[in-house]
């Protein structure tokens, strides 16, 4: 069994993603543990309360830095024996050097892009803007660099006949479901071997860290 928690700021459909893998048993040996989420009014409090998940709110105004911020979120996680924190959609950048040490190759992110082009916000609005045919997604660990952490999984799309942004954001939002699920079966069945930049699988040690 790998138990993950989940970080996000908005609508929550990649969380939902995974609560109807769970729910549905496409996704065995899985449990989420908790929600945690910096948005009193994130849709993704609404997907945790249907589904009988914790969640907790830990606003930015509560704390008198971003650190001491990140540290209750880690408090939360221990609470919670999560083996892995999955961001998504998770708007702030942790800042804590306590994450990196206590959960070094155990904070995952999703970003909507073919890392390393156009990190940070508003990637699919980047990749449409600069006129690319070729986008998709990248679920990855995550270090103290901004969306730099090393890639676990990608896959591609065509957007070439996408009209608008928001066009490119519905054609890879369903890369993103795919790709938060395969990840979570991944770790559900084995670990990933982390050598510099590179990330190998193992599919001989569930429930085993990644390292």
């Amino acid at each position: 069994m790998v138990s993950f928690a989940i970080l996000a700021s908005g609508s929550g459909t990649n969380f939902q993603a995974l609560i109807d893998g769970v729910t549905s048993g496409e996704l065995k040996n899985v449990e989420l543990k908790l929600l945690i989420t910096d948005n009193v009014e994130a849709k993704a409090i609404e997907r945790a309360k249907k589904a009988g998940i914790p969640h907790h709110v830990v606003l930015r105004a509560d704390y008198p830095t971003r650190e001491e911020m990140d540290r209750e979120i880690i408090k939360l996680v221990e609470s919670h024996q999560a083996d892995y924190i999955f961001l998504l959609g998770y708007m702030k950048i942790l800042k804590a050097d306590e994450f990196f040490q206590k959960y070094m190759n155990k904070i995952i992110n999703l970003h909507p892009s073919i890392l390393p082009s156009f990190v940070g916000m508003d990637a699919q609005k980047q990749a449409f803007d600069y006129g690319c045919k070729v986008s998709g997604i990248t679920v990855h660990f995550v270090d103290s660099g901004l969306d730099h952490g090393p890639v676990i999984y990608q896959k591609c799309a065509d957007i070439s006949n996408c009209k608008s942004w928001e066009e490119v954001h519905e054609v890879l939002r369903v890369l993103e479901h795919r790709g938060v699920k395969k990840v979570a079966e991944m770790l559900a069945k084995g670990r990933f071997i982390v050598e510099g930049r590179r990330t190998h699988y193992v599919e001989d040690a569930p429930g085993k860290e990644s390292w």
